[in-house]
């Protein structure tokens, strides 16, 4: 069990305290294809009715994105992108209390998300596929979540997958924060996800959760994503069976969250949120009773 250092994150509109308990952020995906939720949420209105429910579920942070990066997916323009997610957020905006992430490559797209009200930046690539966004967190005064991928979405599961994976993830993501650096982001203003799901093996997942604290060393909040992803459904399936569906994977979500949190991680990014707030709850209150 890991004691989390406290961070405080500047936003626009606040400051955000993270390590005093889990926060849990809620995903909404503007997306067609998204690997558990592609296509519900596509719709403006239905996006703004999710988002609304997501708040009132518990969820702390919401975070939005227009581009699918599952295993295999092919990136969109950034008018594509914005076309997705800008409707949704004028929507949202003066409606939502809790802070808006924009889950974006793109530094044209985060520069009109935060316009539009989002305060945070969600980088998949760890600041690789577009060397002007850290320069749009910098200029805005927005926190960065950057995360650990190996490859591209497109690319990231055909391997080789690294030796040592935790090894990978650290010197990756040291490699993330001094591209921040360079762009004038401050490191505490830096969040860093390893990357649960992108670029590593089943087995490297469930290493990466284990070790978690491990990542802590990084001097950084962590962020944690693992669900329903593949793994989960993998391990829970029967042998010889396909992994089970991605609506089927809550339970096994929710151990991979509880790992997490008494791991270290200060924030865990899920789909089923109502559920997620209760079990994150439960495991801050085991790690204050330690």
């Amino acid at each position: 069990m890991f004691l989390r250092k406290k961070f405080r994150l500047r936003l626009p509109s606040r400051t955000l305290v993270v390590g005093e308990r889990t926060l849990v952020m809620g995903v909404l995906n503007v997306t067609p294809d998204s690997f558990s939720d592609g296509r519900q949420f596509l719709d403006a209105g239905a996006a703004v009715r999710h988002a609304l429910a997501l708040e009132r579920a518990g969820a702390d942070i919401l975070d939005i994105g227009g581009e699918s990066t599952r295993p295999g997916s092919r990136g969109i323009s950034a008018r594509e992108e914005l076309a997705r997610v800008l409707p949704v957020l004028a929507r949202l905006r003066g409606r939502l209390s809790i802070p808006i992430s924009i889950d974006t490559q793109k530094a044209e797209v985060a520069a009109a998300a935060i316009a539009a009200g989002a305060e945070i930046i969600n980088d998949v690539s760890g600041l690789r596929s577009d060397p002007h966004l850290g320069k749009v967190a910098h200029r805005y005064g927005v926190p960065m979540v950057l995360m650990h991928m190996r490859g591209t979405p497109r690319t990231m599961q055909h391997g080789p997958f690294a030796r040592d994976v935790v090894r990978d993830v650290t010197r990756g993501l040291r490699q993330a924060l001094a591209r921040a650096r360079s762009a004038g982001l401050a490191k505490k203003q830096v969040i860093l996800d390893p990357g649960i799901g992108f670029g590593k093996s089943f087995a490297q997942n469930f290493e990466l959760l284990a070790r978690l604290p491990e990542l802590a060393s990084l001097g950084c909040p962590l962020l944690v994503g693992p669900s329903r992803k593949t793994f989960i459904g993998a391990a829970l399936a029967p042998p010889g069976h396909p992994p089970l569906r991605p609506a089927d994977r809550v339970w096994g979500t929710s151990a991979t969250v509880v790992v997490a949190i008494l791991g270290g991680a200060h924030i865990v990014r899920v789909h089923d949120v109502a559920q997620m707030a209760q079990v994150a709850r439960v495991a801050d209150a085991v790690l204050s009773a330690h």
